[in-house]
């Protein structure tokens, strides 16, 4: 028997596995994490396939640093059980290269996390197996029952397949969507961190992965998933479990309303406190799929409510010709980067509106590539604040020269709140990607894997260009709805499962599948407002009618 590895023909005997194959590679498997076959991750203790095309996933890819992430939590879980018996964990949100964890039933002190950690670190060394089962979903909830596990118990009242994959790490038997490592020997490299009032747990630097990255802060990011925990306790609503129940009974329209009306008051209070500021102009940035213009359009109502009469200035007008653009050192031109926007037209310009003056406003051209010869007049009394909004609008070297009073910053991302229960985290990236390819789709004739190409591509200019300016910002709003996955679910389940196995997007588009399958389709759009920030990726957005 024979399988094709990383382009390199192998033979191995009848029931050998993935990682008895990837260990008779020359050089051996060292930083094999996983597989990926015929666009399947499976773990390398699954049975090895004749004629398999295989590629050994490594920390280097997307999808072995989530393998390696899920049995780091696996891990977390039995040391932590073992520390302290009894103790209630919820794996939150990525905080850096860290996963932000709480706790209840025993206070986050470091006498715990060094408790807990150096368990971790005498589980790894004695390479424990952690063991795939595949049981009947009846059984499985048979078992949490057991265990007094509600949340998985109500998770699988909504699954609709006979059979689910558990995973056991001695005494802890955990379900996780997506693959494990064979045992706890792969798993070496972490550190626990106490960052109140809960923990965070590093992953490996992606830059050196025999190293845990390094903490980094996030006061404000951290205040701001606080503020949306609080409004998950007042919506009732943290687990999948908790949503499909709301749209099963008929609860999800009033659900709405409140979520709806927590996310107007946001932007309301944001607008109060640009006036009470004294700035004259607010800047806006945040990821792909953030909801970045249609918050900007709220922000200008709940201002003109204030009785001022706030005036867009459009980045877009500011490019330089494309024949301009530096080129990268491959050839390409980066679009994203910030010195593709005349700088110094756009600094004086909004110097000038500041100070009262009257300029002539550029035009640009994206189908020519270039700006247009005809400008338009634009001037500002001192009762129009600058809305201005894009990628790089938190960049101090877009504003340079206009001082820090002048300028109130604001990020946004959709930080998404809901999990699918304590254990399964809905990643930010996930949730922001399904709402790309809802709208790239409904309303750019776009397929999924036209979207999903380009996703990296995407999330390497957020790493470069917007995360690292999200802390200067004067407030963070988040614009992620907690009932949105039900609403999308019908409009991109479909054509997710249209992506076939041999599609090179099938691992992403298989991964998006599963998350969905846990949640309920609601027919309820009916009762989402028309300056709501889905209403951007669903349609129907009043913002973006046509005038008469």
């Amino acid at each position: 028997m024979h399988a094709m590895v990383n382009g390199i023909s192998l033979e191995f005997a009848p029931g050998e596995t993935y990682g008895d194959v990837v260990a008779s590679m020359p050089g051996g498997a060292a930083g094999a994490l996983g597989v990926l076959v015929n666009g399947r991750p499976l773990s390398l203790g699954a049975a090895a396939a004749d004629g398999a095309q295989v590629r050994v996933l490594t920390y280097r890819d997307e999808e072995g640093r989530r393998i390696y992430e899920r049995s780091l939590q696996l891990l977390f879980l039995a040391a932590a059980h073992q520390a302290a018996p009894g103790l209630e964990v919820r794996f939150e949100h990525s905080y850096g290269q860290g996963l932000y964890i709480t706790i209840s039933g025993a206070e986050a002190t470091d006498i715990l996390l060094d408790g807990i950690e150096a368990r971790m670190t005498a589980l790894a060394e004695e390479n424990l197996p952690i063991e795939r089962l595949r049981l009947p979903t009846e059984e499985a909830r048979e078992i949490y029952a057991t265990r007094g596990q509600p949340d998985r118990l109500r998770l699988l009242k909504y699954r609709e397949y006979a059979y689910i994959t558990l995973y056991r790490l001695m005494d802890e038997l955990e379900y996780f969507y997506g693959e494990m490592v064979p045992s706890t020997g792969y798993i070496r490299v972490f550190r626990l961190h106490r960052v109140a009032p809960g923990i965070v747990l590093s992953v490996p630097d992606v830059a050196d992965c025999s190293q845990p990255a390094q903490l980094k802060h996030f006061p404000k990011l951290l205040r701001t998933y606080q503020e949306s925990a609080h409004w998950s306790k007042i919506l009732g609503c943290s687990n999948a479990a908790d949503l499909n129940a709301m749209t099963l009974s008929g609860e999800l329209r009033e659900f709405i309303r409140v979520n709806e009306a927590l996310q107007e008051r946001k932007v309301q209070a944001i607008a109060d406190m640009f006036a009470a500021s004294g700035a004259r102009m607010i800047l806006i940035a945040g990821p792909s799929s953030s909801g970045k213009t249609t918050f900007a359009h709220r922000l200008q109502i709940a201002l003109r409510v204030l009785g001022l009469r706030p005036m867009k200035i459009s980045l877009d007008d500011y490019y330089l010709n494309r024949e301009d653009i530096p080129l990268e050192e491959d050839g390409s031109q980066d679009l994203e980067r910030i010195d593709t926007l005349d700088l110094p037209l756009l600094q004086e310009n909004l110097c000038r509106l500041l100070a009262g003056e009257k300029i002539d406003a550029p035009e640009f051209d994206f189908v020519a590539g270039r700006r247009k010869e005809k400008t338009h007049p634009m001037r500002a009394d001192a009762d129009q604040p600058l809305v201005i909004e894009g990628i790089h609008a938190l960049n101090p070297k877009m504003t340079q020269g206009i001082p820090d009073s002048l300028k109130f910053r604001v990020y946004i991302s959709a930080l998404t709140m809901l999990n699918l229960d304590e254990h399964n985290r809905i990643r930010t990236t996930d949730a922001r990607l399904l709402r790309r390819i809802v709208r790239d789709y409904q309303f750019r004739g776009t397929p999924p894997e036209d979207t999903m190409a380009m996703w990296n591509s995407v999330r390497r200019g957020e790493e470069r260009y917007i995360f690292p300016f999200q802390e200067e910002a004067d407030v963070m709003f988040n614009s992620s709805l907690d009932y949105e996955l039900t609403i999308m679910k019908k409009y991109v389940y479909p054509v997710l499962c249209a992506v076939g196995p041999e599609s090179p997007y099938y691992t992403l588009a298989l991964r998006l599948v599963k998350i969905l399958d846990y949640i309920r389709t609601a027919d309820v759009e009916d009762e989402i407002p028309i300056n709501s920030i889905l209403r951007e990726f669903i349609g129907g957005c009043c913002f973006y009618r046509m005038k008469d």
